[in-house]
């Protein structure tokens, strides 16, 4: 089972979170994308654009936090958080 945490946080304070899982036969990559389509769907956000430096993050940590100038909208907390809990 694969589940993908995310996470709003403003202020070092973690406002709401949510587990997306996922038991598909989909590959890693699919199911990272479409886990946080769901979460950007469920918290009401515009997709965020994956920049190098987020990619990068994301390969070493399988974390990866997304901030202002990953969204094309406004966002009203301080960085979307994702984490990879279970493979």
């Amino acid at each position: 089972m694969f589940r993908l945490w995310g996470k709003e946080f403003k202020d070092n304070k973690m406002l709401r979170d949510t587990v997306i899982c996922d038991d598909s036969d989909d590959t890693r990559t699919h199911k990272i994308f479409s886990a946080l389509d769901a979460i950007c769907y469920e918290f009401d956000l515009s997709k965020p654009i994956w920049f190098d430096a987020t990619v990068e993050e994301f390969r070493r940590h399988d974390k990866a936090r997304f901030y202002q100038d990953n969204f094309v909208d406004s966002i009203d907390f301080d960085y979307l958080e994702i984490h990879v809990i279970e493979e």
